[in-house]
């Protein structure tokens, strides 16, 4: 019994040897096997990238600067301006430039409708603002160090302008 002992314990190591060696090999077949299709994509990368050389031969995709979007998509380049319906019903209430009489009503009234006050000596003030319809505007503020949005509505009556202050956001 004192030399079977012995045995065993050897054969069990050797069986934990082997076992852990199989998985070992399992494991780096299964990795191997896993990183080829990450191998491939790098290939088909690295094929793009040198045919486009962009030379007299290369097929660029068309130019489309100048195609109109779907109506409701182009609102980016539009905000900001007026429509020919928001400047009529403006002028009616009394507005003879719509917009330039709301930017500089605006402008003029600034220091009460900025939420927020000057930092280390900056005097907050409009920068931008944008008339949006004819009911809304947003601008933008900052006195050099701290700025933020607000949202603005106003209402015109027989050419007097009253804004009121409807969200502000703080940068």
């Amino acid at each position: 019994m004192k030399t079977t002992l012995p045995w065993i314990v050897a054969a069990l190591f050797l069986f934990l040897a082997l076992y852990f060696y199989w998985q070992k090999n399992e494991a780096e077949s299964q990795l191997a096997l896993a990183d080829n299709p990450i191998a491939e994509v790098d290939r088909e990368l690295e094929d793009q990238t040198d045919t486009m050389d962009l030379g007299e031969d290369t097929i660029l995709p068309p130019d489309t600067t100048d195609l109109v979007p779907p109506g409701g998509a182009a609102f980016v380049d539009e905000l900001g301006s007026l429509s020919q319906s928001d400047v009529q019903r403006l002028q009616q209430k009394g507005l003879e430039s719509p917009e330039a009489n709301l930017k500089n009503d605006l402008n003029s009234k600034q220091r009460q409708l900025i939420p927020a006050e000057g930092t280390m000596g900056g005097t907050m003030a409009i920068r931008d603002s944008r008339i949006l319809n004819d009911r809304y505007a947003m601008a933008y503020y900052e006195d050099g160090h701290s700025g933020g949005y607000m949202l603005l509505k106003y209402t015109v009556s027989n050419g007097t302008i009253n804004w009121t202050v409807v969200d502000n956001s703080k940068l």
